[in-house]
């Protein structure tokens, strides 16, 4: 128990200290592969995957409530915005409204210098919610079908790897601050947290 204890320490200590040096650097599964207790290792692929699930660039759409934020400090949604049916707004007031199919960059000064768009823009499933919530929280709702959509541990892998909702965290638009990484090392490590028992921190 005391070894396993060890283990884990020195992998929290060496995650802290990458993420210290470039908080926009995200490691991928082999920085991990040093660590022999598997429990260990699949708890801290969990944690590195956090630092994009946890990231405004998602969370502002995982809200705890029926608005949603935005900004790198979560700030509530302007002009006002709500959840509606099925996230996408409510009548005269659509997330399509003002949201459209692709990132558009503003030509006229603004306190922002774009407007995020994709397809499918619209708040995450309330039963999604991810604010508030510690990475322990977050890493149980993720595996439990009745708070993740339905979804197998295959097809959360599948989401969060392939989908190109969540890859638009990577090309925010103008003037925001992408999530780490890249959604191939995140697709990686979620595969690694799956193939070493799906273990939550």
């Amino acid at each position: 128990m005391g070894h396993r204890l060890l283990l884990g320490l020195a992998g929290l200590c060496l995650f802290t200290a990458a993420q210290a040096q470039d908080p926009q650097a995200l490691r991928g599964p082999d920085s991990f592969a040093g660590i022999s207790d598997r429990q260990s290792r699949s708890k801290l692929l969990f944690a590195e995957a956090a630092r994009v699930l946890t990231h405004p660039r998602c969370m502002n759409c995982h809200p705890a409530n029926d608005v949603p934020t935005q900004g790198n400090d979560r700030h509530d949604h302007r002009p006002p915005a709500i959840r509606g049916e099925g996230g996408g707004g409510v009548p005269g007031n659509s997330c399509a409204g003002c949201h459209m199919d692709s990132n558009y960059t503003l030509l006229e000064r603004a306190s922002y210098r774009s407007i995020p768009g994709h397809p499918r823009w619209g708040m995450a499933p309330l039963e999604m919610a991810w604010q508030g919530k510690s990475v322990g929280q977050i890493c149980e709702q993720i595996k439990d079908p009745q708070r993740n959509g339905g979804r197998t541990l295959e097809l959360v892998h599948e989401h969060l790897a392939k989908d190109d909702l969540v890859g638009w965290g990577w090309k925010p638009g103008l003037g925001r601050e992408p999530a780490p990484g890249s959604q191939q090392i995140l697709g990686e490590l979620i595969r690694a947290w799956i193939d070493s028992g799906a273990e939550c921190p």
